[in-house]
């Protein structure tokens, strides 16, 4: 898959290496083209020099092609213009944004666009925004049969049952969060347009799971 990570400091370097380490295609864009050492010289992805949220800056990234859109320079609001142009302008499901102010979080959560604050940063948390999430599992036990990842869930199973997802999925809900608050569905609860769904399974499970909650519901 094709990534395109706006920003070389310290955050976008290890999310870019980490992504060309697990077999993907990168694109790094950055207004200081000297940022680009921070990738070391074993690098082999896509460098662009210039404004990450200009339309043509990200084309020449391949933002036509990309899976996914990580915005981690040092400005709240470059991160966020630059996510929405990426999700708005050019389509870009999985899009994320670093936002130092807490508050701003929030509020970019609510209008769809994933954030990760700065103090609670840590490059799993950038990629299990960006990768299918069996990638990257949330815990694991130390037997390593038992995994909580966060599973992507598609619209179709907007307004279905949280109980449903289990049977479907032979997990267990851990948790969801739900606009920046997580709680624990309840029998009745119902799937809504911006969860993140935590399930606990087991680990030979979830690239089943992902394969089921990627598709339609099973008819009623």
């Amino acid at each position: 898959m094709h990534f395109v990570i706006m920003g070389c400091g310290r955050v976008g370097a290890s999310l870019a290496r980490a992504l060309e380490r697990a077999g993907h295609e990168v694109a790094v864009v950055d207004q200081d083209e000297s940022a680009f050492r921070r990738l070391g010289t074993s690098f082999e992805g896509r460098t662009v020099t210039g404004v990450g949220f200009d339309r043509d800056t990200l084309r020449a990234a391949g933002i036509d092609n990309a899976y996914a859109f990580a915005a981690v320079s040092s400005g709240d609001n470059s991160n966020i213009l630059a996510a929405r142009v990426a999700r708005e302008k050019f389509g870009v499901e999985n899009v994320v944004a670093r936002i130092y102010d807490p508050g701003r979080a929030e509020i970019y959560q609510r209008l769809g666009i994933p954030t990760v604050a700065t103090v609670k940063w840590t490059s799993d948390q950038m990629l299990r925004r960006l990768l299918p999430q069996g990638h990257v599992p949330e815990f694991t036990d130390p037997s390593g049969h038992v995994v909580i990842a966060e599973i992507p869930v598609a619209a179709s199973w907007i307004g279905r049952r949280y109980t449903e997802v289990e049977t479907a999925t032979e997990g267990r809900l851990a948790y969801v969060t739900r606009l920046g608050d997580g709680f624990i569905p309840g029998a009745d609860t119902v799937y809504q347009e911006g969860d993140l769904v935590h399930l606990a399974l087991l680990r030979e499970h979830l690239a089943t799971a992902e394969r089921v909650l990627d598709a339609p519901p099973p008819s009623h």
